[in-house]
């Protein structure tokens, strides 16, 4: 036993193991934990995240629709306008062909009676070609010697111009259609035989930006007004850098503006929130809470995380419960909007509150706070979101006039995405230099967006990027396109 250890070395040797092995087990805790994030990542899509589908890739995942049927049938329903094409009883044009031979025997027809007639009509445009107005302004001599020219009128200010038409379908192609300048130059070249260049439809953009001024002002007011209002952000790239578009919306209106920041600092300089009074609907987003409204959250985007949980541990029963009690809320608010109620009855409201908390419970029974600084999981960060503002997640059962979700914000705000695909991100700030100036108070945005006051070098702090107004017909198709899409106007875009 003389080749044996000591006692003393090999309580000593087993220490360091040990104290390896524990390392070793931190260490593969650790990596257990990264691994999980990352699969958890992995496994995100549009249904389980706030990721839009687009990014879902080539696969698609299954689809996980919540909605209900309605039993009817697809296509027009019954007591709607169709927009079927139907003969008019005032044609532009009659064309009358009639027949040169008698399709029994031959013999000619030219003096034969016409004994009916059936109409076909043909919708077609009639050929486009510009309609050129020469202003003459007449010089006249006075007897004292004074030479007096003829009044100028509103719209005529150099030898040539564009006239106000022109103007319009220009700003409606790159406003409304988001086509890039270059592109839309070349559709009023190949459709009207308009040959105008991509800094003429610049300028013809700043000028629409100057006239929207007073309807921008309003829109601001009135959304400031409403009783329940729609807040979002989304990224977008301006002058090659990272900038927000922040939206505020109502049934009816929706502003747009583009501001560096996310944060406060953006939603003071739109002007709608600091004086907003009404209830603000968003997505939970930590600085709308700096203004004293009400809110209430939107719902998609407890539904979608609660699916996330669900697809990564199935065991986690209680967001599966959450889900269902929700959508039932949901259903119950549903109908009783539609019976006219303004809220669902107390007594309700009370077994459902209490299921609520029950369930908010067992999740946190089964998903503990984890201790020290540790990162949480995000089942823990929605269940104290959940907890903390229980009264935001179910106002739209409180007030009626609350919906379930942000989705009329994000389906506005989609059309701003929709334009970066198709033409990329802002070139500049302004889109134009001459902006008026003074020197005590802010400079006036041409799409009247109140800026700090800067330097002609510096960079501005915001602008408006869109606003969209809804029209509310039902028998016009092209006025009920309008309300799905922003107005874009008076930003220099990257062709």
């Amino acid at each position: 036993m003389s080749d044996s250890l000591p006692v003393a070395e090999l309580l000593e040797r087993l220490a360091r193991l040990e104290s390896s092995l524990a390392e070793r087990d931190a260490r593969i805790e650790v990596l257990t934990r990264r691994v999980a994030e990352l699969e958890a990542l992995l496994r995100k899509d549009s249904r389980t995240s706030s990721k839009p589908p687009s990014s879902d890739g080539p696969v698609k995942p299954p689809p996980r629709s919540r909605r209900q049927s309605s039993g009817r049938a697809p296509g027009k329903q019954p007591g709607e306008a169709g927009f079927t094409l139907r003969q008019v009883v005032e044609p532009d044009r009659v064309i009358v062909h009639s027949p040169v031979a008698c399709g029994g025997c031959g013999r000619s027809l030219r003096r034969a009676p016409v004994t009916s007639v059936e109409a076909r009509q043909v919708f077609d445009l009639p050929k486009v070609r510009l309609e050129v107005t020469e202003h003459q302004l007449e010089h006249c001599r006075c007897r004292c010697g004074t030479v007096t020219m003829a009044a100028v009128p509103d719209g005529v200010g150099a030898p040539a111009q564009y006239g106000p038409r022109v103007r319009a379908i220009g700003a409606y192609l790159v406003g409304y259609q988001h086509l890039p300048y270059e592109r839309a130059c070349e559709t009023l070249a190949d459709l009207l035989g308009v040959g105008m260049s991509a800094g003429t439809l610049v300028a013809v953009l700043a000028r629409t930006s100057d006239g929207l001024a007073p309807f921008l002002t309003a829109v601001r007011d009135r959304i400031a007004t409403a009783a329940v209002a729609h807040f979002d952000e989304t990224g977008l790239r301006v002058a090659g850098a990272g900038a927000w578009v922040h939206s505020a919306s109502t049934a009816t209106l929706s502003l747009f503006q583009v501001h560096p920041s996310r944060g406060h600092d953006a939603m003071a300089a739109a002007g709608v929130l600091p004086v907003f009074t009404g209830i603000a609907v968003h997505d939970g987003y930590t600085p709308y809470r700096r203004y004293g409204i009400a809110h209430a959250l939107c719902n998609a985007h407890h539904l979608r995380e609660l699916a996330g949980i669900l697809d990564a541990d199935p065991s986690q029963t209680w967001a599966q419960d959450l889900i269902r009690l929700l959508c039932e809320i949901n259903d119950m608010a549903r109908s009783a909007r539609a019976d006219g109620a303004e809220a669902i009855g107390e007594r309700l409201l009370h077994v459902y509150r209490s299921h609520y908390e029950k369930i908010i419970t067992a999740g946190r029974a089964a998903n503990p706070t984890p201790p020290g600084n540790r990162a949480r999981p995000p089942a823990v960060n929605l269940l104290a979101r959940l907890s903390g503002f229980a009264t935001d997640v179910l106002r739209f059962a409180h007030d009626l006039r609350v919906p379930f979700d942000n989705s009329l914000a994000e389906r506005d705000i989609r059309m701003v995405k929709l334009r970066q695909k198709i033409s990329g991100g802002l070139r500049t700030w302004t889109g134009r230099r001459n902006v008026p100036r003074h020197p005590q108070l802010p400079v006036h945005h041409p799409q009247t967006g109140h800026q700090r006051p800067r330097s002609p070098h510096q960079t501005p702090q915001w602008t408006n990027l869109a606003t969209r107004n809804q029209l509310n017909s039902s028998h016009d198709r092209r006025h009920r396109l309008l309300r799905h899409s922003p107005i874009l106007v008076d930003a220099q875009i990257a062709c």
